[in-house]
Parts: C-alpha cells; sequence; structure tokens
C-alpha cells in the first residue's frame, strides 16, 4: 500500500487576492489561470491507500472555496501562522467539519494569535451565554522548535513552527519533514535559519519585484534560496503586479511561481 506525502497550495496572493476587489489584475494577465489567486493556504496530507491525515495552514476569507475545490472531506488540524485577517477570517467555516464529525477540532497558534483568536472569534472555542453557537473547536499554544504530531486516518504526521520576523510582528513558519513553509516573513531570526537551510523544498514568500517592509520581495527570497542552500523552491504571497508566466521566465530552474491547486508530493 502506498504511504506518501502531499501539499496542495490552497492559495497564494497577498492579502487582497488577484484579482482584487474592483476586477483589478494589475500587471497579471487575466487570460493566464495561473494569476487567479485565493488567499494564502495549504493542506498537508499523508496518504496510504485511500485513508487521509489533513491538516490546514490558515483558513482565510477564501476558505470555504478552498475546501470545496480541493474536495476536503475531512480536517485533523489547523495551525496559523499570524493573526492577520487574510489568514484567520474563514475560521467560523470549519464548523460544517466540526458538525459532521460530531466533535471538535483541534486548532494550533502561537500566544499572541491564540489570544487575538479568542478575542475576535471567542464562540467558536467557548459556550456562549444563549447557546446559539455550540463550540467547535480546541485552542493549543505552541511554541517554536517544538515538534507536534497530528494523529489521522492516514497515520501521524510531525509538524514544526519556526519562528518568523513578519515587519513588526512575529510570524510562524512550518516545517514537515524536510519541506519548509514561510507565508508570510520579511526576516529569519538567527535561531530559525537552521530548520530552512539545506531543506529540500522551501514555499516562501515574495510578495512583488520591489522590497517591502514585512513581507521578502523576489530577489530578496532568491537570495536566501541561494544562501541557505535550498535544493527546490516555490513562492508564494504573489501581488498583482507579479504575472505567473514573466514571473516564471525570471526564476531560476530549481524556483517557480506557486499557483491554486498546485500539488506537491514529497516524503
Amino acid at each position: 500500500m502506498s504511504d506518501y506525502m502531499q501539499i496542495t497550495i490552497l492559495g497564494c496572493s497577498s492579502s487582497t487576492g488577484v484579482p482584487r476587489v474592483g476586477n483589478d489584475w494589475g500587471l497579471c494577465d487575466p487570460e493566464v489561470s495561473e494569476n487567479m489567486r485565493s488567499r494564502c493556504s495549504i493542506l498537508i496530507e499523508r496518504i496510504q491507500g485511500d485513508k487521509k491525515t489533513s491538516i490546514v495552514i490558515d483558513t482565510g476569507p477564501d476558505f470555504r472555496m478552498q475546501m470545496n475545490r480541493a474536495e476536503v472531506k475531512k480536517i485533523d488540524a489547523v495551525f496559523y501562522t499570524h493573526e492577520h485577517a487574510d489568514h484567520t477570517h474563514g475560521i467560523d467555516d470549519l464548523r460544517m467539519y466540526a458538525l459532521r464529525d460530531k466533535k471538535r477540532i483541534d486548532v494550533y497558534a502561537s500566544q499572541n494569535t491564540s489570544k487575538n483568536l479568542m478575542d475576535k472569534f471567542g464562540y467558536c472555542f467557548t459556550n456562549n451565554s444563549n447557546g446559539a453557537y455550540p463550540p467547535i473547536l480546541n485552542l493549543n499554544i505552541v511554541e517554536h522548535g517544538i515538534k507536534y504530531t497530528i494523529d489521522g486516518d492516514g497515520g501521524t504526521i510531525d509538524i514544526t513552527p519556526v519562528n518568523q520576523i513578519h515587519g513588526n510582528i512575529f510570524s510562524f513558519g512550518f516545517k514537515i519533514n524536510n519541506v519548509v513553509y514561510s507565508s508570510d516573513i520579511s526576516d529569519i531570526p538567527a535561531k530559525s535559519s537552521k530548520y530552512i537551510e539545506k531543506s529540500d523544498l522551501w514555499i516562501v514568500d515574495s510578495l512583488r519585484w520591489d522590497a517591502h517592509p514585512t513581507h521578502f520581495h523576489v530577489d530578496k527570497a532568491l537570495d536566501l534560496i541561494q544562501k541557505l542552500y535550498v535544493k527546490e523552491a516555490i513562492l508564494t504571497n504573489l501581488h498583482i503586479d507579479l504575472d505567473y508566466k514573466i514571473l516564471k521566465n525570471y526564476l531560476p530552474k530549481n524556483v517557480s511561481p506557486a499557483y491554486d491547486g498546485l500539488i506537491i508530493k514529497f516524503n
């Protein structure tokens, strides 16, 4: 029986999506399907035959559409990179999974992100006074560098949060086997470099052509891919000035742009 890991890029856009409201495609060609991007999120699966263990990273405003498009029937855990709206504001759509499976879903986040989730979406985690919305989630605080094991029908998945700098806040990247996901990052703390160095694949933030205070831009991402001896990389968090075909032609052979629906298999 086959046993393998798989990541699906559920979304790879910047915070406003591509196109933005008003049908604003920026410099992206609307005739190129890869330029249609929803907010950043990935699905991590371990698959053994017809059984799966599934982890989602981030539930942005496009979460419902992303789940339907990827035909995700069950979620074993959700991990959050950080508290910003484009990564959290689809959280209520986890309700259908919890009701279908008749149990709460485990959610994992940093202490700061956990507080933010409780402040904004406390009804998802605790009983409210009128009982109209039963709680659907269990909140677990996680820390940098500690490996967490998620169990499901397809077996276990090990995932390690990695501290990142995202402008004036911290965000989490995540390491799964020798694959690293870093969607919102402007700098790498010294203690975090070792988790990325010599990775087989780095799915990494590359917001636009020009430098930005809270995100990597294309050339900064490429520089770090080389300096950290990363074998292959996929650029995500792509803004409206990054046309898929133009960006792909600019990149070295071991680096490619993400697109919604991209599937990566790994061990």
